[in-house]
């Protein structure tokens, strides 16, 4: 089955696009079962700009929480949000994929990923903060801060609120 695998990733790549086996792959990882485990064992697979500097702000406050991140920088960043499954409602600046496949847009704060991972909602892809919410993880800008929604994407296109942040305090 390993050897497959591997064969079927090496002739998509040489045949298709980056986004198309990076899908794959993720999807094949989501077939694995999926618990909560600890922070320190969790490596996050961040796709951002090059130029980008909210989000390098989004993997300091990431890494201050205990997460490591692999960066990458792909030359369509839309469209490995695409693929991930992320909506176009649903998109920020960055994306960050888990192992298991889960998918964090944008400026999501620590404590809630923490949240997420803990005790994943069956059908969920993830936690998006769409847009760039002012005060939110790498949006930091003095006292100046916008109250923001958390959104739950779920792998069927629904969403719901996952957590309201009222306050700079309400992220720590």
């Amino acid at each position: 089955m390993m050897t497959s695998f591997f064969a079927q990733c090496r002739s998509m790549l040489a045949e298709s696009s980056f986004a198309t086996a990076l899908a794959f792959t993720v999807s094949l990882l989501g077939m694995g079962s999926l618990t909560a485990q600890s922070i320190d064992d969790i490596t996050l697979n961040v796709y951002k700009d090059v130029n980008c500097g909210c989000c390098v702000g989004w993997i300091d406050h990431m890494h201050d929480k205990g997460f490591a991140s692999k960066i990458n920088h792909p030359r369509n960043l839309n469209g490995v949000k695409h693929d991930l499954g992320v909506l176009p409602e649903w998109q920020s600046c960055h994306t960050a994929v888990t192992k298991e496949g889960f998918v964090f847009e944008g400026h999501v704060p620590a404590k809630f990923i923490e949240q997420f991972l803990a005790a994943p909602p069956e059908g969920a892809l993830g936690l998006a903060v769409p847009g760039m919410p002012l005060g939110s993880p790498g949006m930091e800008m003095g006292e100046r801060f916008t109250p923001y929604d958390i959104v739950q994407m779920n792998k069927d296109g629904s969403s719901r609120v996952f957590a309201h942040v009222g306050s700079a305090a309400a992220q720590k």
